[in-house]
């Protein structure tokens, strides 16, 4: 087996491994009524390591993440392009100090000024989750194109294409790697600190690893704890398929992919 089949086939296959031998640990615990109302309800009389709640957690989690990280490539990209023009450049400086004070914070210190500031509202933990991970985005954005040959830049322009052309035919496609780069850090960082959206009303599998916590119920937390470590790896292998064929092909071929 080839080292890109091998990158290919072997996660999801551990990722497999992983959820089935969750599954089989949770099924085999003594489970006490607390533990089984934390993973499938009061009006349950059992459960498992997908029971009724975990799977409504998975969903308010994906939820989290999927639309801050739409929101982050909303932001983080067309800001890393700014700051690369020639009459923005200025503006650099700025954003960066922004962005790292962002992900400098702690994620529940952000959370909690949210909350003091605009209340307990259904829309602070996607404001917190931004505000902690457009910083890998953008400042892959901004070296993706930086490092862009010049000279491939003025060959473009020698053509009479505009500056917008340019960017939109040269400078995006060659930078395409480095921005999936930074896609797929904070995609990560958003899958783990999405857990704290519980202590904000947010949801998500924060939830079930906090009832495992204050109620002392170690089965609970594990389960909990071992999904969001595994939708993390789940989603590190798909953004890492993204970044390996997405990128333009004669940069695939240079790598080998």
């Amino acid at each position: 087996m080839s080292p890109a089949a091998r990158q290919l086939l072997l996660p999801p296959l551990a990722i497999v491994l992983v959820l089935v031998g969750l599954y089989f640990w949770v099924d085999g615990q003594e489970l006490d009524r607390i533990a089984v109302n934390a993973l499938a309800g009061e009006d349950a009389d059992s459960a498992h390591a997908y029971s009724h709640n975990v799977l409504v957690a998975i969903g308010e989690h994906l939820r989290l993440v999927g639309i801050s990280a739409v929101i982050v490539l909303l932001i983080g990209i067309p800001i890393g392009i700014l700051v690369t023009r020639p009459g923005a450049r200025g503006l650099a400086p700025v954003v960066s100090a922004l962005a790292n004070a962002g992900q400098a914070a702690p994620v529940i210190g952000i959370l909690v000024l949210a909350v003091a500031v605009f209340g307990l509202k259904s829309w602070v933990p996607y404001l917190a989750l931004v505000v902690y991970s457009v910083l890998p985005v953008m400042r892959n954005t901004v070296e993706g194109v930086r490092a862009v040959d010049p000279a491939l830049i003025d060959a473009a322009r020698g053509q009479g294409l505009s500056r917008m052309q340019v960017l939109r035919r040269v400078e995006l496609p060659l930078a395409v790697p480095v921005i999936l780069a930074g896609v797929r850090t904070a995609l990560i960082l958003l899958v783990g600190t999405a857990t704290l959206a519980t202590f904000v009303d947010g949801g998500g599998l924060g939830d079930i690893i906090n009832d495992g916590i204050k109620n002392q119920r170690i089965p609970v937390m594990i389960d909990g704890a071992v999904l969001a470590a595994t939708l993390a790896v789940t989603i590190d292998w798909i953004a890492g398929i993204a970044e390996r064929y997405l990128a333009p092909r004669g940069l695939r071929q240079e790598a080998g992919a």
